[in-house]
């Protein structure tokens, strides 16, 4: 298995229950959705190894405690939230393959997101600034910049599309 998909260093001889049971959750995933799941789980994982604590030994208390953890490094409440996300996916996985008996993550409090955007967009005069200058280029650039403008995307979506 892929390094850039693997929770732990993967080796198919392993068969303890929380790696195998990683591997079969990210298994269903792909593409970017894999990846952030990944991550969000290694960095779990880790955690659980610095504090040792088995994977399937813990309770709702040390998902907490771990979100608490996260808030005392400075991450945004958007990132644990996300990161709580893919925790509370990962359990109920766990518990429907029967690697353990129920989830611990049920009723796990998220932080409050503030949904408001603050990201500055261009005014009607800037946007069309924007596109003037776009035509004055490549027929290319202006494509790409027409695209991005006109339907919202990011720069992410429209190259990888």
């Amino acid at each position: 298995m892929a390094a850039s998909t693997s929770v732990v260093l993967y080796d198919p001889q392993d068969t303890s229950p929380e790696v195998q049971t990683l591997v079969g959750f990210l298994a269903g995933y792909s593409g970017r959705t894999r990846e952030a799941y990944t991550l969000d789980l290694r960095m779990f994982y880790r955690w659980c190894e610095e504090h040792r604590l088995g994977l399937f030994d813990l309770t709702r208390t040390h998902i907490e405690l771990y979100a608490r953890e996260l808030e005392d490094l400075g991450r945004k409440p958007a990132t644990i939230g996300r990161r709580l996300s893919t925790i509370t996916s990962f359990y109920p996985y766990a518990s429907e393959e029967r690697a353990i008996e129920h989830s611990p993550a049920v009723h796990i409090r998220r932080p409050r997101l503030d949904y408001e955007s603050h990201a500055v967009g261009l005014d009607r005069n800037e946007l069309g600034a924007f596109l003037v200058a776009a035509g004055l280029s490549s027929p290319r650039d202006h494509a790409l910049c027409s695209l991005l403008a006109l339907n919202g995307l990011r720069i992410s979506e429209a190259l990888n599309a």
